[in-house]
């Protein structure tokens, strides 16, 4: 006999997914706007549409929130890169992940403004994260790069660099976007503005990988 209790089950899973995406985003906006210090768990629960005690509920405290935020952030980030090994194409690879950070940086970029507010402030939230996993994962990576560089694929000897231009040319446009739009005399980016930073950035980045 099958339990009436699986589909009420996976309705359960279903609501706390919901809500607790609805609660990210919230924070998202409330903590940008706001900081940490100035963000309050009503704040979220009304930007999220929910009451407090939902917020609670899944989340504890302001701080479980404002990390839970930053993980879900470090983790779109790192996807980029995930599947990159020695034997992959170096040019696929870069250019996969030029086109994917801006294409974050366009459609998210409250996140690139927190966590950038977040390491401006001393990443007292990130410390250990930065200090360790994060800290890993960029070795990892720029092992990859170098064994590139000894098999002749890819002209950068200093693959940290490499991986620093590619940050802060893809999240300026979302960390000083205010400044960006208004230089080319515009309330908001366009369907377009995407388009014409990759067409401009991927051959650039590639061409100095001597990946042209």
């Amino acid at each position: 006999m099958l339990s009436t209790d699986a589909p009420s089950h996976r309705s359960q899973q279903t609501t706390r997914a919901h809500n607790q995406a609805l609660i990210l985003a919230a924070a998202e906006e409330e903590f940008v706007l706001q900081s940490f210090r100035g963000a309050t768990m009503q704040g979220i629960a009304d930007r999220a549409g929910l009451p407090k005690a939902n917020v609670h509920y899944y989340f504890k405290n302001k701080k479980n929130l404002y990390k839970a935020v930053l993980r879900s952030i470090i983790q779109e980030w790192n996807e980029g890169l995930v599947t990159m090994t020695v034997d992959s194409d170096p040019k696929t690879v870069i250019e996969k992940f030029v086109r994917t950070k801006l294409h974050q940086a366009f459609v998210n970029p409250n996140r690139h403004k927190l966590f950038a507010l977040e390491v401006i402030g001393g990443a007292p939230h990130l410390h250990d994260f930065m200090s360790t996993t994060m800290k890993a994962w960029v070795h990892d990576k720029t092992q990859v790069m170098r064994e590139w560089h000894k098999q002749g694929k890819i002209a950068i000897d200093d693959p940290l660099q490499l991986l620093i231009l590619i940050w802060a040319t893809t999240q300026r446009y979302a960390e000083f976007e205010i400044e960006i739009v208004g230089l080319m005399d515009k309330a908001t980016y366009d369907a377009e503005d995407e388009a014409r930073a990759s067409e401009f950035l991927v051959p650039f980045i590639l061409r100095g990988c001597g990946l042209e």
